[in-house]
């Protein structure tokens, strides 16, 4: 049976959070809160996890999971490279709901599922999920939901869809604002000079916020 803790107790956030890290650990899913929606999460560096993730989901490998970071230096470790345009966002918009899909690093030991060897990466801006992410280091995170239904803003109501296959639940209240989910974008083809970037999704960041902070890229339909 999954463990669910209150993280406005703070007894409860002490164990939970080290019940959280040893089920990561051990290949398990938890469910955190992010500044969008809530999250199931998988260490990113255990393909089995990353399965049982997808299977929890009812999605394919071609639907791979973006990975969450605790900090910008994170980035340089899992991207092939970064080009200035791309570290400009970065610092413009992380923490915050902004999902960079760039080239992985090729050295990386990982299964995401059919990446077509990009990995999509992001820094949420909530304080228990950075805590979580400083400890553990990159996780698969998806929408704490079952594919096609609506994206969970409690614990409980991720609880509600995925039950047992989530070890420990981290209930820290509903998410803020209007549970919108990140803006994704497509910087494979960025470069030094400027290049192209495409949104993927819309969501809590703007086109025009982004071509403010990069006037020298073109965006792609």
């Amino acid at each position: 049976m999954a463990d669910v803790f209150d993280c406005s107790d703070s007894s409860q956030l002490l164990t939970g959070m080290r019940t959280a890290r040893r089920a990561l650990g051990s290949g398990e899913l938890v469910v955190i809160p992010t500044d969008t929606v809530y999250g199931v999460a998988a260490d990113a560096f255990t393909p089995a996890a990353v399965q049982r993730l997808l299977d929890a989901k009812g999605r394919g490998r071609q639907s791979p999971p973006p990975v969450l970071i605790p900090n910008t230096g994170t980035l340089a470790a899992l991207a092939a490279e970064v080009p200035a345009p791309l570290a400009a966002l970065g610092e413009a918009f992380w923490p915050g709901p902004l999902t960079i899909v760039t080239t992985a690093n090729p050295s990386l030991s990982w299964d995401l599922g059919d990446t077509g060897g990009t990995v999509a990466l992001r820094i949420p801006d909530h304080s228990l999920a950075l805590e979580l992410l400083q400890e553990t280091g990159p996780l698969a995170v998806s929408s704490a939901n079952k594919t096609g239904a609506p994206a969970a803003r409690t614990a409980e109501g991720a609880r509600e869809m995925l039950g047992d296959s989530v070890s420990v639940y981290l209930e820290a209240g509903e998410t803020p604002g209007d549970g919108a989910a990140s803006t994704i974008i497509d910087a494979t083809r960025l470069t030094d000079e400027g290049g192209t970037i495409r949104i993927l999704r819309e969501g809590g960041v703007t086109r025009e916020a982004i071509a403010e902070v990069l006037p020298q890229v073109v965006f792609e339909d």
